[in-house]
């Protein structure tokens, strides 16, 4: 397995992955844009080429297995707290997230962990895990934080065997782009400081 930055020709893999990473959700807002019959992948490609935004390829790392993309990281630096987004701005159901990152302004954030079901099961997503240390120094963070829906079991023991702890939740707004009903966890742990890179 290769770890590696992301480039603009991973985007249909990564557009791939982030529909198995976000529950829908990502899905809910393509389809927003969606234009003439236009595919929704596409669209989340074209999301994804973006060179300004967080919902980037810049901000993905990939994992390969045999030269083909296998499972991807996306994560950033979220904004300090005098340059937070208006939380009025975002439809309502996604308010408790915007919410959430809120609460760890300036912290590394993990926006997406996710691998094809075929490559489970392999340490994949550890493997990418394993990365965030280098990559929040290097986005100057000392703390790192990811979101999770309390109902994806699988996901919480991930972050927390890695050693993330939940410090703050949020109610869920059910919503007809994902499944769950209970609360959105934001989990953190402070950065290494030792590199693996």
């Amino acid at each position: 397995m290769e770890i590696r930055q992301a480039t603009i020709d991973d985007c249909r893999s990564i557009a791939e992955l982030a529909l198995i990473a976000g529950d829908g959700i990502p899905a809910w807002f393509w389809e927003q844009d969606r234009k003439n019959g236009q595919q929704l992948l596409d669209v989340g490609m074209q999301n994804l080429k973006s060179e300004s935004e967080n919902f980037s390829y810049r901000n993905v790392h990939v994992a390969e297995v045999e030269n083909s993309v296998a499972g991807m990281i996306l994560a950033y630096r979220l904004p300090d707290k005098d340059k937070a987004d208006n939380i009025e701005s975002y439809p309502e159901f996604i308010r408790s997230a915007i919410e959430l990152e809120q609460c760890v302004p300036g912290s590394f954030y993990i926006n997406m962990l996710a691998t094809y079901p075929k490559y489970r099961n392999i340490s994949i997503g550890t493997s990418l895990m394993g990365i965030i240390d280098d990559l929040a120094e290097q986005a100057d963070s000392d703390l790192i934080s990811v979101q999770v829906f309390e109902q994806n079991l699988r996901a919480v023991r991930l972050y927390k065997r890695l050693g993330y702890e939940v410090v703050e939740t949020r109610p869920v707004v059910e919503h007809v782009s994902h499944p769950y009903n209970t609360n959105i966890l934001l989990l953190t742990r402070e950065r290494a400081k030792w590199s693996v890179l």
